[in-house]
């Protein structure tokens, strides 16, 4: 008796749209880590009386402790990958100055007092 091959056709659609993360928050409980990944976009509506609008948005991946470690170890994998092939990965230029300008404790202008920071 001649046994049938069964072909299987798949479709994988993707679940979301690309997404730019401008923070990260890691939390864990005793099951699982929760990687929380957060886009701001601030909207500015100059006919608007209330001050601008943030839009945050999330996606959230959650691992559990067993691939939690695995991805840690790949990512730093492929960051040690990319180092190698394009040099150190450093803080942009831009970060530095505004950095060294918090250390000196210079005085804050009003637009950056009205100026929500996104990385602390």
């Amino acid at each position: 008796m001649e046994e049938k091959k069964q072909k299987i056709n798949m479709n994988i659609g993707d679940a979301g749209h690309d997404f730019f993360a401008h923070e990260t928050s890691i939390n864990f409980n005793p099951t699982q880590f929760i990687l929380d990944f957060k886009c701001i976009t601030p909207r500015v509506d100059p006919r608007a009386k209330e001050s601008a609008v943030i839009n945050l948005r999330h996606n959230i991946v959650m691992l559990d402790a067993y691939h939690a470690k695995r991805f840690q170890e790949l990512f730093a994998k492929v960051i040690d990958d990319y180092e190698k092939e394009f040099g150190k990965i450093e803080k942009p230029k831009p970060m530095k100055i505004i950095e060294k300008k918090r250390a000196k404790g210079k005085k804050e202008s009003i637009k950056e007092k009205t100026t929500p920071s996104y990385f602390g």
